[in-house]
């Protein structure tokens, strides 16, 4: 997804299609992945572990990469 491979919040809430708020509360659910990292701006995932988890959880077929 990014050039680093680390999604925050909206990036996230880009991925599954949903607006903020409502990402907010499937990355503070149990099994959604731990973040890497917890900076100024917010928590950080890896896009892998994120897609992973949207390919086992998310019913929503994620938008097409380029």
């Amino acid at each position: 997804m990014s050039a680093l491979g680390g999604m925050a919040l909206a990036e996230v809430a880009e991925y599954l299609r949903v607006d903020r708020r409502k990402a907010y509360r499937i990355t503070n659910r149990p099994g959604f992945p731990e973040p890497y990292a917890r900076l100024a701006l917010g928590r950080v995932w890896l896009a892998a572990d994120v897609e992973a988890w949207a390919a086992e959880h998310w019913p929503m077929t994620p938008p097409a990469t380029s």
